[in-house]
């Protein structure tokens, strides 16, 4: 187990004024020596201005995790496939036939079924829901760094999945949390009364968390409420 380091490469909004926001989201894992991509964000010439900005190179890519088939969260892979990177890239099943068809015309596809370790100290919960999701979860010195990109089947069961493989506390839990609507705003301390129980220390809440989901994590989180935005790089350990 070692450090992470992750930067988010598009959201919703942008920590750097120099970037590119909108409606999606893509973040860059950074572990053991490995560089992976979760997610694509909706616009391949916007994703690849923000890395450039960053000082991401392409090249530095050896696997792209795509969290579930929205567009905007796949839209981004074509344009980076065409800078001529040939990743491994991860998808969870029931995708359409003619997705999958492009991506392997380009390079090598793996469709998730259940659970699986793609390098060490790196898994991939087994996909559930009506919109099938997969997360990740990297094991670091400071405990399970869940990240996920909608959490279309919900945020506790999307922390509860991945628990299943690495048992303990969640010492970060990124992405985007699904919490727009009214009800789910009302059931909200309730949810994190929940992934309190089970472990959850920091939350970095990003693109589909509602204005109002996101100051009533940081009323109850704290400084332990990260904030997010295109541009934004938090390690395993940064407060």
């Amino acid at each position: 187990m070692g450090d992470l380091q992750l930067t988010i490469l598009y959201d919703s909004t942008a920590a750097d004024p120099k970037l590119r926001s909108g409606g999606g989201f893509a973040a860059l894992v950074e572990y053991g020596g490995h560089t992976l991509l979760f997610d694509t964000g909706p616009t391949g010439s916007f994703l690849l201005e923000n890395m450039r900005q960053l000082n991401v190179d392409p090249q530095s890519i050896e696997a792209i995790i795509i969290s579930h088939e929205h567009s905007d969260h796949t839209g981004g892979l074509q344009a980076l496939l065409d800078t001529g990177i040939r990743p491994t890239v991860y998808v969870p099943p029931l995708y359409s036939s003619a997705f999958k068809e492009q991506v392997r015309a380009r390079t090598e596809l793996v469709e998730v079924n259940d659970a699986l370790t793609i390098l060490p100290g790196m898994h991939l919960a087994r996909p559930v829901g009506s919109v099938v999701e997969q997360a990740l979860a990297v094991e670091t010195r400071d405990g399970t760094v869940v990240i996920v990109g909608c959490a279309h089947p919900g945020i506790v069961n999307m922390v509860r999945r991945m628990q299943e493989i690495v048992p303990g506390k969640a010492s970060l839990l990124a992405g985007g949390f699904h919490l727009m609507d009214v009800s789910q705003i009302e059931k909200l301390p309730a949810t994190i009364a929940e992934l309190r129980q089970l472990g959850v220390e920091r939350v970095l809440p990003t693109h589909c968390t509602s204005v109002a989901a996101v100051k009533l994590f940081r009323t109850e989180f704290g400084e332990a409420c990260l904030e997010g935005g295109a541009g934004r790089i938090v390690t395993s350990s940064s407060k």
